[in-house]
């Protein structure tokens, strides 16, 4: 058995502990105030543990991904197509073999080396042409091209990205269960 990772950890029991509240909170639809709460009270225990952008990646990428299936939102996460490294895709890979311009990525590059970043875009925009359907998460603002979602402390700017992608699937995606989130 593998040992897990402390940010998932953290994030895991902090999930559990306000489990009560986040299950009433989305059924009021509240997605981005959940993810508020995640990350405001969830940041500064998290930044202190190893390298800062990992775990604030690892962070953002496990609340994302809780908000999804909290919100019915069809989602895998961390696949890969043609040796690319996909961290997020609403609804699926089959979507975005056959009909990209249904499927969204979500980029979380764990780092703010600009030329790393640019070469994670490149990758990814060679298996999604538009660009408009890659979303980028950075601890702070590099002025890419891509629309980014800046994660902090207070989890304002994060959380809009539920939202957009709420949107985007509602608008792109076929889902079955599109009535429970109307």
């Amino acid at each position: 058995m593998s040992k897990q990772d402390p940010v998932k950890k953290l994030l895991f029991d902090y999930i559990v502990k306000s489990e009560e509240k986040f299950l009433h909170m989305a059924s009021q639809k509240k997605f981005k105030e959940i993810a508020k709460n995640i990350v405001t009270d969830c940041y500064d225990k998290v930044i202190q543990i190893g390298d800062r952008e990992e775990s604030v990646g690892v962070l953002a990428t496990g609340t994302l991904h809780y908000l999804l299936t909290c919100a019915l939102i069809p989602s895998q996460r961390k696949v890969a197509l043609d040796r690319t490294d996909i961290d997020i895709i609403v609804p699926n890979l089959k979507m975005l073999q056959t009909e990209p311009e249904r499927a969204m990525l979500v980029c979380i590059p764990c780092t703010q080396d600009p030329s790393i970043i640019r070469e994670k875009l490149a990758s990814l925009q060679r298996i999604q042409p538009k660009k408009q359907n890659i979303l980028l998460v950075l601890t702070r603002d590099l002025n890419l091209e891509n629309r980014t979602f800046v994660i902090t402390k207070d989890g304002q700017a994060f959380s809009e990205i539920i939202t957009e992608i709420g949107q985007f699937a509602d608008t792109h995606c076929q889902n079955k269960f599109k009535i429970l989130r109307a």
